[in-house]
């Protein structure tokens, strides 16, 4: 019976997780907590994937590794290209096939839709550490691809909409975020990026090269009032925090410092294009209304 081992316990390891057992393959979770789905063909191990040598051990034997795991938010420049270099490691000790799934941010600003082809040109230093850990990994001479998602919503999802949005619209009450409320904007549930990881790690052709997840590109607002709709919950009240108010809040803690590089591009609507994960791959994005109905 075929094994993949994932890294990382969130919400998508654990959506890919499901999905893999669920066509009949054996899954190996592997995070520092030792988290994960139930399921009779999901194993839950309690490891570290900066340690090379355990993560060796455990990847032994199988067909991929797929990584979801990801260093805290505040620590991608210190801590990711070490937890890289262990994944990347333990791939070419073991044989295994590579799959990654990042993010937008290596880009950088762009004018005009994002698609795969275009060069990872990021200056600030997370989405420069993004960059650089897939062209190190391109560059390995390992079987790998990254699948790079929109903004994270869904149920299960962390991210600037389910942290800072969902709740206050919820109940009424105002919604303030780090974010242009009506631009549009790119939105990868988690189900479709799960079924964007599992479609590339059993299709030779997704190897070499990196895919989009799906995404949906409505406003935030439009997003916040659809959510609001389906609740039966007021009109939402959104506002933007101000470039002072985040640089204030970032001296209450680091997070709010880090948005500065990836959510502070006025006027830019951000537009990822997902054409041939959905032609060659087969997976398009799942309808609004549906992923906010799991969510509620």
């Amino acid at each position: 019976m075929t094994l993949h081992v994932i890294t990382g316990r969130g919400a998508t390891a654990a959506r890919t997780a499901l999905l893999l057992a669920a066509g009949g393959e054996r899954v190996r979770i592997v995070s520092r907590t030792g988290g994960g789905p139930d399921h009779p063909l999901v194993e839950k191990v309690a490891a570290d994937a900066t340690d090379t040598d355990r993560l060796t051990e455990l990847l032994t034997g199988a067909v991929t590794l797929i990584n979801c795991a990801a260093p805290a938010y505040d620590r991608w420049p210190q801590d990711f290209p070490p937890l890289a270099a262990s994944l990347l490691a333990a791939v070419r000790r073991t044989g295994a096939r590579y799959v990654m799934l990042g993010n937008l941010y290596g880009y950088g600003p762009v004018d005009g839709p994002l698609h795969p082809g275009l060069p990872l040109k990021a200056a600030g230093p997370k989405g420069r550490v993004r960059a650089a850990v897939w062209e190190q990994a391109a560059a390995a001479g390992v079987p790998v691809t990254e699948v790079r998602a929109g903004q994270f919503y869904g149920a299960g999802a962390v991210s600037v909409f389910t942290l800072m949005v969902v709740r206050p619209v919820l109940a009424g009450a105002p919604a303030l975020v780090p974010q242009e409320v009506d631009l549009p904007h790119s939105y990868s549930s988690i189900g479709d990026t799960a079924r964007t990881l599992v479609a590339a790690a059993r299709d030779e052709r997704a190897f070499g090269r990196a895919w989009h997840a799906p995404v949906v590109t409505p406003s935030l607002r439009e997003l916040a009032g659809r959510l609001a709709g389906l609740a039966g919950a007021p009109a939402p009240r959104i506002e933007q925090l101000s470039g002072r108010e985040v640089a204030l809040l970032a001296l209450t803690a680091p997070f709010w410092g880090e948005l500065h590089e990836t959510l502070f591009m006025p006027g830019v609507p951000q537009l990822s294009d997902h054409s041939e994960t959905e032609a060659v791959l087969g997976v398009g994005a799942t309808p609004v209304d549906q992923v906010l109905a799991e969510m509620l």
